[in-house]
């Protein structure tokens, strides 16, 4: 596949970094800084936005926001992020294959139809034709992303080989403004950028099809392992208002889109229409079998071998060591 960036070079370089995390221990923190993404509108964002993570836990938070989770890793990396609120699971993946000491912690949200890709509506390509049409044809797509592997799970499915096509490696936001000006024959993404994709073309498949051929579609949340070590009490926290927010946002999700919508910077009406394809699996279905009860690692670890196949990344040879349910645990409790 023709790339206008190497992949294996950005797990390289986040390798790099992974000396560099700072170490900082319960009590003695004044702040953090969390990671997540602007037109990605979760529960936890109704906390976000009225600060209530700092009466919980105790110290400011700083939250940055990241056009993707490859990016993410590399900030944790450099100790410049401590918590990252929904990374996606290729990210996190490369991150881990690349010697990053990072660990899934809680699962953010769940979604299949809120990460695709659009194939211009003038090519009048769709799934029936999408094998012997696409091959030739740009797509812009983040490397390293949900995006990225669901891209490459699709054009399986679709028998295109890996080298049929031009991939130009773009944050969604810059995709979906390419695509829009013609400048691309596909492209893929998620949340705010897919929706105005979709305005100037179509989704080759979607719904239950989708998630057949590309698996379960899901962001973790995420941390430097030593992190979590040194301040277990606060990242339990943390997920204890995470869970606040989406048990709340299950009774009345209407009384937080505004909230929502002023945090994710969106309109409320482009919430509603992202937010309608999220799940929040609750904190009993989380530390289940599907989920941090050992499926979770199971998952990653099969996700992993396909991408290693697909010449990604590198498959650890157990996924156990980076999923990490404590925190969940004690968060429930709380």
């Amino acid at each position: 596949m023709k790339l206008t960036t190497n992949l294996m070079g950005i797990a390289a370089g986040v390798a790099l970094l992974t000396g560099a995390n700072a170490a900082v221990a319960d009590g003695h923190l004044e702040e953090i800084t969390v990671a997540y993404f602007l037109e990605w509108p979760t529960a936890n964002q109704f906390a976000q936005e009225n600060k209530l993570y700092e009466e919980v836990m105790g110290v400011k938070i700083n939250w940055v926001s990241f056009d993707a989770g490859t990016a993410m890793s590399a900030a944790m990396a450099s100790g410049d992020v401590h918590i990252s609120y929904s990374q996606g699971m290729t990210p996190f993946l490369m991150a881990v294959a690349a010697g990053q000491d990072l660990q899934a912690i809680d699962i953010a949200v769940s979604y299949s139809d809120n990460d695709n890709c659009v194939v211009r509506s003038s090519l009048e390509i769709d799934k029936t034709n999408a094998g012997t049409e696409l091959p030739g044809k740009q797509v812009g797509v983040a490397l390293g992303t949900a995006a990225h592997s669901g891209f490459l799970a699709q054009m399986r499915h679709f028998g295109v080989a890996p080298d049929a096509m031009t991939v130009v490696d773009m944050a969604p936001v810059d995709s979906a403004a390419a695509f829009a000006a013609g400048e691309l024959d596909m492209a893929c993404g998620w949340s705010g950028p897919l929706q105005r994709m979709k305005e100037h073309g179509n989704v080759l498949i979607e719904g239950a099809e989708k998630e057949a051929v590309v698996g379960r579609m899901f962001d973790v949340v995420s941390i430097p392992a030593s992190f979590g070590a040194e301040n277990p009490e606060l990242v339990a926290k943390f997920l204890k208002v995470n869970a606040d927010m989406e048990s709340r946002y299950r009774e009345n999700p209407d009384a937080m889109y505004p909230t929502i919508a002023k945090a994710a910077g969106m309109d409320v009406e482009a919430v509603k229409t992202t937010a309608a394809a999220f799940g929040y699996p609750t904190a009993e279905e989380k530390l289940g079998d599907r989920w941090f009860g050992g499926g979770l690692a199971e998952y990653l670890s099969d996700v992993a071998k396909t991408a290693e196949e697909d010449g990604q990344y590198k498959s650890l040879d157990d996924y156990a060591p980076v999923v990490n349910g404590s925190f969940l645990e004690a968060a429930s409790k709380m």
